[in-house]
């Protein structure tokens, strides 16, 4: 039974706000930023939905949630139903109800968005996926085929390879997923910190997986371990979905300072092995009262609410554009803003200064203005000439995006590659070498969590396809 509110009653209601902790108290510690709706709150805000006919909302979502079937089933507060809905259609609900860039995708197409805001989806997403963890006893388990005898090999265990993992098994396949950490998730628990995606909520999305049928190896690292023409050998398919591991280089002097980190180093001391929060943690940090973090995407905006979590008196961004051009999610600016973080605006660094120790101490920079826009369609950054800037700091963060890592790459020459090094792979995941695929960051570079769990349903699609023959 659908839900009995007219359009205008639904057009009423104004939508929902998600309930934050305190911005004081939270800058320093990594409790969960966002508290998640009531369970009134969630069935109201479903009720926004219009159930429209086209679902341009479905069509924005890079796994084809079928988001209005799950809100309608909140909106009636049938809970195990939308459990169901959305279970069915997404690997990781619950993660992507906390990290997707919703207001760029899914509801920036949502119908009411032309006469005021949009549904909250993302919100609504993690009610529903963290409600289906508290209460397993009334989400009915899938309904599995039988084991085809195919098997399927997934190397990482982020996004792309656990979304894969968990579609092949729903087909009856027998997948293990190798991953060269000493712990699961990739990117989630190594390049997210907790404020924003606790680790339960992983080991519980991960645990689901595994009762599924799937099999996780650690410590495995392809190019060394094993290689990708052993795995080809012992399985039916492989998926490549290792991501983009090495930091892209700032190329300017002083970049190897001591105190100078790369995004990708900084965040997996700290998220995946404890560095400066856990006092057992043998991982060193350099926690630095002043901070600087090149970058403005999410990955900068994670680093420098976590350098500020550790004790920095001044944590900054350094942008070369503006703020209206910042990748960041608006969320997460917002928060970061709220958690006194400073944001130092079209200024571009020339140097990392060193002081007699060798340590980084002066961050010297251009300042910028912006000109005509460029071919992504943002303005582009232009020196004043003759005005620059000098930083006091005693850490620096290279957040300027990642590169693929060649180890597998390098131990398969007729692995097709681009320019840049990532892998070649078509709409359907597939490579240059007959049964591999590959999707995520190593083939698009670096992207979203959502983006790569787009192409782990698609290769799973592709190789269920081509295991069937």
């Amino acid at each position: 039974m659908k839900n009995k509110l007219t359009p205008k009653e639904r057009l009423a209601i104004d939508r929902v706000e998600m309930p934050a902790r305190d911005p004081a108290e939270r800058s320093r510690t990594f409790d969960e930023v966002n508290l998640g709706l009531s369970l009134e709150q969630a069935v109201q805000e479903a009720k926004r939905c219009l159930q429209c006919k086209h679902r341009p909302c479905v069509e924005g979502c890079p796994v084809q949630v079928s988001i209005p079937d799950f809100l309608d089933a909140l909106a009636r507060e049938d809970l195990p139903e939308a459990a169901r809905i959305l279970q069915g259609d997404s690997a990781l609900p619950a993660v992507c109800g906390r990290v997707c860039p919703q207001e760029s995708q899914c509801e920036k197409l949502c119908v009411r968005t032309n006469k005021g805001e949009s549904v909250a989806i993302g919100h609504l997403e993690r009610f529903v996926a963290d409600w289906a963890m508290a209460h397993p006893e009334q989400v009915a388990a899938p309904e599995l085929p039988p084991p085809t005898g195919k098997t399927v090999a997934v190397i990482g265990c982020g996004p792309a390879g656990l979304t894969a993992a968990g579609e092949l098994s729903r087909a009856g396949h027998g997948v293990t997923i190798f991953e060269a950490l000493h712990d699961t998730g990739g990117v989630l628990r190594y390049g997210i910190p907790e404020f924003r995606l606790p680790k339960k909520i992983i080991d519980t999305e991960i645990a689901g997986l595994t009762r599924l049928g799937v099999k996780i190896e650690c410590n495995v690292i392809i190019g060394r371990t094993l290689t990708l023409g052993q795995l080809r050998e012992e399985f039916d398919a492989v998926f490549v979905g290792n991501g983009a591991g090495l930091p892209a280089m700032l190329g300017i002097p002083g970049e190897n300072l001591k105190g100078v980190y790369s995004a990708n180093e900084y965040l997996t001391r700290v998220n995946l092995m404890g560095a400066g929060r856990d006092p057992e943690s043998t991982t060193p940090i350099l926690p630095g009262k002043n901070v600087a973090v090149i970058g403005a995407g999410n990955t900068a905006m994670d680093c420098v609410r976590t350098a500020r979590r550790l004790g920095a008196d001044r944590a900054m961004i350094v942008y070369r554009r503006s703020e209206e051009e910042m990748p960041a999610r608006l969320e997460e600016i917002h928060h970061a803003k709220e958690e006194g973080i400073e944001l130092v605006i079209l200024t571009s660094p020339l140097e990392i200064v060193t002081d007699e120790q060798g340590w980084a101490s002066v961050l010297h920079c251009q300042r910028m203005r912006l000109g005509e826009p460029d071919a992504s369609g943002r303005r582009r950054p232009e020196p004043v000439e003759g005005q620059t800037v000098d930083l006091p700091v005693d850490v620096v963060i290279n957040a300027l995006g990642t590169r693929p890592n060649p180890l597998l790459t390098a131990t398969e020459p007729d692995l097709k590659l681009n320019s840049w090094g990532n892998i070649e792979a078509d709409d359907q995941c597939k490579t240059s070498l007959p049964g591999v695929f590959a999707g995520g960051d190593i083939v698009r570079g670096g992207a979203t969590v959502i983006l790569a769990m787009g192409d782990g349903k698609e290769a799973a699609r592709s190789i269920d396809e081509y295991l069937k023959g």
